[in-house]
């Protein structure tokens, strides 16, 4: 055989990267389950493995912040939240809005932070984002179980609270939430390869977006207070989410269905277009990180 048949010989196997300009690449994720079990596993131990709280931390963020919300927002600007405990009021809002941001700004460094085992080794790189929003499942769901402590304890002291039979949805919007928040740590990731100043932007823009995202006050009052104003909470899909949590949950404030249909609307494009690009900056970001 000479060189000539060698090089038009065909090859039994081709290695070449993915063209595919969108893929959600469930068959490889299903494949690949058992590393992702493993990020998660490893995301929830290493996180606080080496503080002296540890776990506790969990509980404290939450627990200070809706102490110092109702401090600031109710006792000394005098926002009103009815019959539902000023306290409990917060602490439902804050504890669906940290799922969000910890599933925002733990995707939004993806790539930088899973460099070196990007670079090494092959597996469907979405599985490190996708582990993240999983992982922080658990911590919402201790924060939760702190929120439901508070709420049998005022219901036992007399406060005029109830559960909704629409919280049976609840779940759906703990996960509009973590699509949310994964659709948009994808586009920061992808940014971030490129343009370093987002690491920094991204703290200081979720502290602004949660004040237009009706945390600590109703949605109503910002419209009545503000009414040249209320569009920017109106037009954040995460206000809804918030509200109508503190709907289900306290039974104040309403549901806005075409609120929430705006929200899942924005949520399926934010994560499809975060898919997008991912999956457009995995082929060369090793060379910009």
């Amino acid at each position: 055989m000479n060189n000539t048949e060698n090089i038009n010989q065909d090859w039994l196997f081709e290695i070449t990267p993915k063209n595919k300009f969108f893929s959600l690449n469930l068959k490889e994720i299903w494949q690949y389950r058992d590393l992702l079990m493993l990020f998660v596993k490893r995301d929830v131990v290493t996180v606080y493995k080496q503080t002296i709280l540890g776990p506790l931390w969990y509980l404290i963020q939450p627990l200070f912040t809706s102490i110092i919300f109702t401090i600031i927002f109710n006792s000394v600007a005098g926002i009103s939240t009815g019959s539902v405990p000023p306290f409990l009021f917060n602490l439902a809002g804050i504890t669906i809005w940290n799922y969000f941001t910890s599933c925002l700004n733990d995707t939004s460094d993806t790539f930088k932070k899973n460099a070196a085992i990007f670079g090494k080794v092959y597996f469907p790189r979405i599985i490190m984002p996708l582990s993240v929003v999983i992982s922080n499942l658990l911590k919402f769901g201790i924060q939760f179980i702190i929120f439901v402590v508070f709420y049998i304890f005022y219901y036992f002291k007399g406060a005029e609270i109830s559960i909704h039979s629409s919280t049976l949805f609840f779940p759906l919007l703990v996960a509009l939430m973590g699509i949310l928040g994964l659709g948009l740590g994808m586009i920061i990731s992808s940014l971030v390869t490129k343009y370093r100043d987002f690491t920094y932007l991204i703290g200081f823009g979720v502290q602004l977006l949660m004040y237009l995202s009706a945390v600590m006050y109703p949605m109503a009052l910002i419209k009545s207070k503000l009414p040249a104003y209320g569009w920017l909470v109106a037009y954040n899909p995460l206000a809804y989410v918030i509200e109508t949590t503190r709907y289900m949950l306290l039974g104040i404030g309403h549901i806005s269905v075409l609120g929430l249909l705006y929200t899942a609307s924005v949520t399926v494009v934010v994560f499809f277009a975060g898919l997008l690009i991912f999956n457009k900056t995995e082929k060369s970001f090793i060379d910009t990180v």
